[in-house]
């Protein structure tokens, strides 16, 4: 039987799904972070300020079971446990790099045009 075409405009397609869990903050966050050497859980939430432990755990684990990132268990006299990108993630680092890029410059800009609206709004 052949596969149904993808499109995320459709409301069931499951790569609607995809979307959304890829879409958020920490996710895109998390991605970047591990875009060239593989961290701890203590390295990745020293790194992002404001993410709870809750918050960190939950997305590790929703991208290690989407293929993203694997978990290591290193076996030492203290357990420790890093995460890293997966073949799967690195294309996904290009792209949330870019947007991380993209959200530094643009920052002002965009701060200033949501004030403007917000301004329109108000008369």
């Amino acid at each position: 039987m052949k596969t149904p075409k993808a499109n995320c405009y459709a409301k069931n397609c499951p790569s609607r799904l995809v979307l959304e869990r890829l879409s958020d903050k920490w996710t895109i966050l998390i991605i970047c972070l591990l875009k060239d050497n593989p961290l701890r859980f203590n390295q990745l939430k020293k790194s992002i300020q404001g993410i709870s432990q809750k918050v960190l755990t939950t997305n590790l684990r929703k991208l290690e079971a989407d293929g993203v990132i694997t978990r290591k268990v290193i076996d030492e006299s203290v357990i420790k446990v890093e995460y890293s990108i997966t073949g799967l993630g690195h294309e996904l680092t290009k792209i949330f790099i870019s947007v991380k890029d993209w959200a530094e410059k643009n920052w002002k800009q965009v701060g200033t045009c949501n004030e403007k609206f917000e301004n329109k709004k108000k008369v």
